[in-house]
């Protein structure tokens, strides 16, 4: 299964992707049959005439809507987190603009730090362009809730446009440390799994490393994942076994709820 996920990579990074090809292939049948169908039903001279084609072959299978996946999850949950605890500030740092940031906009004002621009202007959202590898004095102590979803696993990789850097990562731990109030609170996460790099895409971590990294600087309140498949695992204990074995994830997702200490 793995040596087949890293060929589909391979052949979709080559803007080959098989599995869209077999399913508009085989969706092609149905398409002309409701062509034909539909044009006999409207009849010879139509309020809408059908003057182009634009085939869509894969709705048809579709359920309403995906319920998986990291994002999803992860952004659904942090919000709804947020929203409980009811902060005087929330800070964002580099999670998604349409997915997490759209979240808490929805019922509250949020402040973004992203080292990428942000060209639109958006209620309830602040933005100001930063790198986060490094920590404005002013902004020490800044706020009593942070975010950073799905983020710091790309500092110092080069992805973004953010300076080469091993140690990228735990920069941008130290600087949201020294931005978070004691007491205050952060949620994070991150991919899990056997720790490497997939450069120059993402860092994976080990849940045990990050517990370590965690334990001198912070209470942890809850955690959850997201296993290989998408589902969400929410408010888990967590047993030495399936910490050691990251809960059985290669590619999953952590998400921690932490108090500063």
């Amino acid at each position: 299964m793995f040596i087949l996920r890293k060929l589909y990579a391979i052949l979709t990074f080559l803007g080959i992707d098989p599995l869209r090809l077999f399913q508009n292939i085989t969706g092609l049948r149905w398409f002309w049959s409701d062509y034909r169908a539909f044009k006999k039903l409207a009849g010879p001279n139509p309020l809408f005439p059908i003057d182009s084609f634009y085939p869509l072959l894969n709705d048809k299978r579709a359920s309403s809507g995906s319920v998986k996946g990291h994002y999803f999850h992860q952004d659904l949950l942090v919000a709804q987190r947020v929203f409980n605890n009811a902060p005087a500030r929330h800070v964002d740092i580099g999670s998604r603009i349409d997915g997490f940031v759209a979240h808490v906009a929805s019922y509250r004002p949020v402040e973004v730090f992203d080292i990428r621009p942000l060209y639109d202007l958006i209620d309830n959202v602040r933005f100001t362009q930063a790198n986060l590898m490094q920590v404005d004095e002013r902004l020490i102590d800044y706020t009593d809730s942070v975010s950073c979803l799905h983020t710091i696993e790309h500092f110092g990789l080069g992805r973004y446009g953010d300076p080469l850097d091993p140690q990228g990562y735990l920069k941008g731990l130290q600087a949201i440390r020294q931005v978070l109030r004691k007491g205050g609170m952060f949620y994070f996460s991150t991919p899990i799994g056997p720790q490497r790099i997939e450069f120059n895409a993402h860092r994976v971590f080990s849940v045990a490393y990050l517990l370590d990294m965690f334990q001198t600087d912070y209470d942890l309140l809850h955690f959850s994942y997201v296993d290989d498949k998408g589902d969400l695992h929410k408010h888990v204990d967590l047993k030495p076994t399936d910490v050691q074995r990251n809960f059985g994830c290669r590619y999953g997702c952590g998400i921690f709820e932490l108090r500063k200490r």
